[in-house]
């Protein structure tokens, strides 16, 4: 068969086997509003680290409920807490928080594999 030099696209199928929950059924545990988000891009569209960097507040949402804790540890950081995602949500849920709790979240999870 011919090879066109297409890419191949990485598979984006979660494998349950190692999906890890722990870090989102934290997040629904003290910020239970982020069970209700539609990720309508409002949060992203308005969000200062967003317009400087390749930040995207959705991505946020999509990675914590598919369980990719590495990649969340990365983009985290980006944020800079200026509320606008927060100010803009039509369901009203506090992203700052959950961003905080992600960080909280992961940190906890480092020093628990750390510990011997």
């Amino acid at each position: 068969m011919n090879d066109f030099s297409y890419l191949k696209p990485a598979s984006r199928q979660i494998d349950f086997d190692k999906f890890d929950d722990r870090l989102l059924l934290y997040v629904l545990k003290y910020e239970l509003s982020f069970a209700t988000c539609i990720s309508c891009g409002g949060c992203t569209a308005t969000c200062s680290a967003g317009n400087l960097t390749n930040f995207n507040v959705r991505k946020i949402g999509l990675w914590l409920r598919r369980g990719e804790t590495e990649k969340l540890s990365e983009e985290i950081g980006k944020c800079m807490f200026c509320g606008k995602c927060t100010l803009i949500c039509p369901r009203d849920i506090n992203i700052r928080n959950v961003i905080l709790l992600i960080k909280k979240r992961i940190s906890m999870l480092k020093t628990e594999k750390e510990m011997p």
